[in-house]
This record gives structure tokens, sequence and C-alpha cells, in this order.
């Protein structure tokens, strides 16, 4: 079954929403400035002189103020009508790293130009806190396109930093613009509903980790790493060699110490280790922060350790407490695997099957 391409990051446009509430919203919503509040008062003053005094030049003021109210809302509905925007999304998301956003501003009108928009991308509400915290929460981005032509696009990007892993939701996007006087801030929200998924935070893993050995977060490699790796060649010692290195019995021979220079082994097989059981209780493991945060550091150094190994040309396994991954290489198997770690949870001991399933990987 083909992927929906919101989960692919393939571009995704925007899309109505059929609900009861999106047809009864109002399709532009309205809010003063601070000018246009002053602007307010001042034509209200104008209105009450003239009232009160008769006067034509009063009226006349008042009539053009009123006008200008007019004309302002007219330019800024023209400068809203005929926008739409498109999301594309990164292949790869990764939480705790900067991801670029590209949002393609379309102006489908054919006579006027849309000024001064600002375009906010926003996430699925969340709960907790107040209703400006929850506001603040739900933006992801926000772009500026000072002036977009007749049937013109403009791309514009944002940065985006997911702060943790699994699905994030877009919800739509809201499109405003202050055009022309800066009285009123004219908005209007546009449905475009994405559901990416979020792979783990990838951590700088050293080599010696890289390498084979155990991880601070309880992952093990297994496997042939370099020190496995057929000599090449042989060199003198040169301070900072490492000393598994040196090649004993040609030293001994020569009389002097020999280092081997090694020839990656672009064929070798990793097996990455996932600890998934965290506890015998069902409730514990979802309910105390420390193994939550514990689960999270062995599944970030996991996915650090798949990409790194893939990246190396090695043949990667991944193996967990219910769940094996067979070795295999190249993009499908890397998105396999990250996929997978992008929404595995905690295990208790009840959970886990004591005979492991398996699942091969993708070439």
């Amino acid at each position: 079954m083909k992927a929906p391409s919101h989960e692919l990051g393939l571009p995704v446009r925007a899309r109505g929403d059929g609900s009861l509430r999106a047809r009864l919203r109002p399709p532009r919503s309205l809010r003063p400035t601070r000018a246009g509040w002053s602007f307010f008062a001042l034509t209200l003053g104008v209105g009450f002189a003239a009232l009160n005094t008769g006067n034509n030049l009063l009226y006349l003021v008042l009539s053009l103020m009123l006008a200008f109210l007019a004309l302002s809302g007219f330019l800024s509905e023209l400068a809203l009508r005929h926008i739409s925007v498109e999301r594309r999304l990164p292949r790869e998301v990764f939480a705790g790293t900067e991801n670029r956003v590209e949002l393609l501003i379309r102006n489908t009108g054919r006579r006027s130009s849309s000024y001064a928009l600002v375009i906010e991308d926003r996430l699925a509400a969340s709960a907790g806190g107040s209703r400006r915290e929850r506001r603040r929460r739900r933006i992801a981005g926000r772009c500026f396109a000072l002036r977009i032509a007749p049937l013109a696009c403009e791309r514009r990007s944002y940065p985006w930093t997911p702060a943790t892993r699994g699905y994030a939701e877009f919800s739509d996007f809201t499109v405003s613009t202050r055009f022309p006087f800066a009285l009123f801030v004219k908005s209007m929200e546009i449905p475009a509903r994405a559901r990416p998924l979020v792979y783990p935070a990838i951590r700088g893993v050293p080599h010696s980790d890289a390498a084979g050995r155990q991880g601070p977060t309880g992952e093990a490699r297994t496997g042939s790493g370099n020190d496995g790796a057929e000599v090449s060649r042989l060199r003198g010692f040169v301070e900072g060699d490492s000393a598994r290195r040196i090649h004993w019995r040609s030293s001994i021979r020569r009389g002097e110490l020999l280092v081997g220079e090694i020839e990656p082994e672009h064929d070798a097989e990793i097996e990455v280790l996932l600890r998934t059981r965290l506890g015998a209780a069902g409730t514990q493991a979802a309910s105390d922060p420390a193994l939550q945060e514990r689960f999270e550091e062995r599944v970030s150094w996991a996915a650090s350790e798949v990409v790194i190994h893939l990246e190396a040309g090695r043949r990667v396994a991944l193996r967990s407490d219910s769940v094996h991954f067979a070795a295999a290489t190249g993009a499908p198997h890397r998105a396999h695997l990250l996929s997978f770690l992008a929404t595995v949870s905690p295990e208790t001991a009840r959970e886990a099957d004591p005979h492991l399933g398996t699942r091969p990987g993708r070439r």
C-alpha cells in the first residue's frame, strides 16, 4: 500500500475543510492595529463634533475618513482574495535539528498584485497552558512576501525544529496583511493538513562507539569494524597511532615499531541493539519520567548508529526486544529503520515476546 504524500515529505497542497465548523467560520478576520484604534477614536471625535456643530466642513472630513476606512478594507481584500499556499516538507525530518520547510505562495489573480503578506504555518492545537501560550506553540514558522505579481509564485522557507520524534500534525496556514494603511490586520485561514514523520534526534557518535563497542545508553553494536579489516601495507609508528594497530611480528623482524594501514571494510555488517523493555509493571514505563527520558536517549543513540553506519556503506541490522530487522543497505532500508525508531514505544516484560519476530530489511 502506498504511503500518503504528506508522510513521505512530498508537496502538500492546501485543501478545504468540509466540516460544519469550517463552513460557518467567517472567511476573513479583522483586527485593528494601534494606529487603527487611534484613527477610530479620531473618526468618532470628528463625527461627534460634526453632529453637535452642524459644520459642513466637519461633515466633509468625516466622510473622507469613512471613505478611507472603506478603501483600506477593499484593498486588503484584493491582497488576500487570490492567494494559495503550498507546503513542501523535507523527505527526512529529524527531531532537535533545524529543518527547512518551503512554502510556495501563488497569486492566481490576473489583474491585481498582493502586498505585504505574512504566512504563518500552524501545527495542531496542543493541550495545556494559557490560550496565548497554546497559540504561540502552534506556530511552526512564519514567512513574509512584500509583493506577489498577478499569476506569479514566490518561494519562501522557514526553519522548523521539532522537539520530539513521532508524527507531527500540521493544521492550516494563516495568511494576513496590513496593506495598505496598516490600520487593520486582515487574515484568512487556509486548511492544509499534513502529518510528517519526525525521526529521532541524531547525536554525534564517537568513533570508538561507532566501531562496535558498548554505548553509554545500552545499545550494543556487533559485527566487524575497522580493527578486523585487512591490512594493506605497513608504515612506521607515528605518535597518536593506536597500539592495537602495531604489527608486532614485522616490528620484531625490522627492529622498529610498524603499524598496519587498514583498508575500510565496505561490506561490514553491523547490528544495532535497542533495549525497549523498561519494566515489569504496565504503568511504570508510561508514568516514570526518568524511564521515559532514558528510553528516548536509547532511541536517539540507536538512530545515530543506524545513520552513521549506513552512510559508511555498511550493512546494518536492527534488533529490539521484540523485533528484528535483517541487515541491508540503501535508502529504502534506511527509511524503514528510521520509521520504526520514530514510532517505537517502551515495552514491559509482559508485552515483549520471548520469540523475536523478524522483519526483513529492504534493499
